[in-house]
C-alpha cells in the first residue's frame, strides 16, 4: 500500500499519480470545523434524484437515488453513504452533482431503512453486510453489462465496501472503487468516539437509530427488540450489543466488531482503490490503517475530519476536495484499462 502523508509528503506513483495533497481550509481549522462545515453550513446544490426501488431475494428492499437517467455510454457509479445517512446527506449529494457534471450516471444506494421508509424484515443493516451491496452491482451489471462500474463509500459505507472487495479479491466486479473515512476496526473506533466532543457525535447518532427503532418496531405487535430498554443503551457497544447483534445473527459486540471490520480484509483487495482518510478524524483513531495491498492506494492527511475535507483559501468559499479526488482517480484508472496491452492470440 503507498501511503501518502501529511501535507507536504512526496505524491503518489500509482493511479491518480498527480499531486492531490489535501490541503485544508486555514479557516476551518481542527478536526471538528471540518466534519461539521458540510451539515451546517453547505449551501444546498443537490441534483433532481430519479429513485428507483430494488426488491431482494428475501422480500425486503432498499432504494437507489440516480442523478438523472439519461444513461448514454458513460461508466457508472455506485455511491454508499454512511451511518444512519441516505443521498440526502452532503458528502452524497455533492459527489452526485460531481459526477452529473461529469457526465458519469450515478446512483446512492440506501442500506435497508435508510430511503425514508421502514424495510419490511427485522433485520435492518450493519457495517459488515455486504450481501445487498453484491446484489446491485450484480443488478446493475445485468443490465449494463458493457459498462465499468465504480462504487465510492463513505464511512460505514466505505467499511462495507472495503470489506466486500476483499472478500472478493480479483473476483470483485467493479472497475476500481474508492473509500473514505472508514472504520477499519469498529471496536476501537466505538471507543475513540466516546472520547472529548466526539460523545456530540455519538449522542446524535445513536439517538437518530433509538428514534428509527421506535418507528419501525412500535407498529409491530411483538417487537424483536425491548423497546422500554432502549433509552438506556446510549453506546455504541449498548446499542449494538443489544440491537445490532441480535438482530443479525452476531453472538454480542465484540462478535460483531470482529466479524465487520473491514481492516483485516484490505490486504486481499485486488481492484485499484482509493482509501482517504483524515489522522485527525473525531471517530477514527489513526492507528488504525489497515495492512498494505499492493492494488490499494492510501492518501493521509494530518487534517480533513470526518468526511470534511474541506478546502479553499477565501473565508465562506470552500472547495469540496473529494469532489474533486474521487472523480479524477476513477477517470485514471480508466485511462489506466484503456491502455492496458490486450492479450495477443
Amino acid at each position: 500500500m503507498s501511503r501518502r502523508g501529511p501535507p507536504g509528503g512526496p505524491p503518489p506513483s500509482r493511479p491518480g499519480g498527480a499531486d492531490w495533497r489535501f490541503r485544508p481550509a486555514w479557516w476551518l481549522p481542527g478536526p471538528h470545523l471540518q466534519t461539521l462545515w458540510g451539515a451546517f453550513f453547505r449551501r444546498r446544490g443537490k441534483p433532481v434524484l430519479e429513485r428507483e426501488r430494488i426488491e431482494l431475494p428475501d422480500g425486503d428492499f432498499l432504494d437507489l437515488d440516480w442523478n438523472g437517467s439519461d444513461f448514454g455510454s458513460a461508466p457508472l457509479v455506485l455511491l454508499l453513504h454512511g451511518l444512519e445517512g441516505s443521498s440526502e446527506s452532503p458528502y452524497a449529494w455533492g459527489l452526485l452533482a460531481a459526477f452529473r457534471r461529469r457526465g458519469w450516471p450515478a446512483a446512492v444506494m440506501h442500506f435497508r431503512g435508510c430511503g425514508g421508509e421502514p424495510n419490511r424484515l427485522a433485520r435492518c443493516y450493519h457495517s459488515g453486510e455486504t450481501g445487498d451491496l453484491a446484489w446491485v452491482v450484480a443488478e446493475i451489471g445485468r443490465r449494463f453489462p458493457s459498462r465499468p462500474l465504480f462504487a465510492a463509500g463513505v464511512s460505514l459505507g466505505g467499511n462495507v465496501l472495503l470489506k466486500w472487495l476483499g472478500e472478493l479479491g480479483s473476483e470483485a466486479p467493479l472497475a476500481g472503487a474508492a473509500a473514505v473515512s472508514v472504520p477499519f476496526d469498529l471496536g476501537r473506533c466505538a471507543d475513540r468516539i466516546e472520547r472529548g466532543f466526539s460523545k456530540i457525535y455519538r449522542r446524535h447518532l445513536v439517538g437518530e437509530m433509538h428514534r428509527k427503532i421506535r418507528a419501525k418496531f412500535g407498529a409491530w405487535d411483538e417487537s424483536p427488540i425491548d423497546l422500554s430498554r432502549l433509552s438506556g443503551w446510549r453506546t455504541f457497544r449498548e446499542f449494538d450489543e443489544n440491537v445490532t447483534s441480535p438482530l443479525h445473527g452476531f453472538d454480542g459486540a465484540e462478535d460483531y466488531y470482529r466479524r465487520a471490520s473491514s481492516g483485516p480484509f484490505v490486504a486481499r483487495i485486488r481492484i485499484p482503490t482509493l482509501i482517504v482518510q483524515a489522522e485527525n478524524d473525531p471517530f477514527v483513531p489513526g492507528s488504525v490503517l489497515p495492512a498494505p495491498s499492493p492494488s490499494v492506494h492510501l492518501e493521509a492527511s494530518s487534517h480533513g475530519g470526518h468526511a470534511g475535507f474541506v478546502a479553499g483559501a477565501v473565508p465562506g468559499r470552500p472547495r469540496y476536495w473529494l469532489e474533486e479526488r474521487i472523480p479524477a482517480f476513477f477517470e485514471e484508472v480508466r485511462r489506466l484499462r484503456r491502455r492496458r496491452p490486450r492479450p495477443s492470440c
